[in-house]
């Protein structure tokens, strides 16, 4: 479920719990409402040398959300290479701007939902 995170990595994770930003902040209180259609995610999830921003691992997905900085050319560089790797791993990644989810969270939730499904074929969701 870490792939061999490194216990740095938990540490620092933590401290991003608790200093989410608003965009983090707000999709997490559609994510944790118990469970998202059936699936549980988690915050600020280590996995191998990176934290994910969301995770679930019973379908390998990870939600992440970009604020401005993503798009400068060497982060954005670095995100793509990190969405590789965790590609490797089988994990599928969907990424959201802060935009997206402060302004227009029905569509993130229904690309989230979408995602979901292709990623478990084994459960319909209500």
């Amino acid at each position: 479920m870490f792939y061999g995170a490194s216990p740095i990595l938990f540490k620092l994770a933590k401290e991003l719990r608790l200093n989410e930003t608003e965009a983090e902040k707000y999709l997490w209180s559609f994510l944790s409402r118990s469970q998202f259609h059936g699936h549980r995610f988690k915050r600020q999830h280590p996995i191998l040398y990176f934290i994910a921003d969301f995770y679930c691992h019973e379908i390998k997905l990870v939600i992440e959300i970009d604020g401005g900085y993503h798009r400068i050319p060497e982060q954005y560089e670095y995100d793509t290479n990190r969405d590789f790797e965790l590609t490797e791993l089988g994990i599928t990644v969907i990424r959201f701007t802060n935009e997206e989810v402060l302004l227009n969270i029905d569509s993130v939730l229904e690309r989230i939902k979408n995602k979901s499904l292709e990623n478990d074929n084994s459960k319909e969701f209500i």
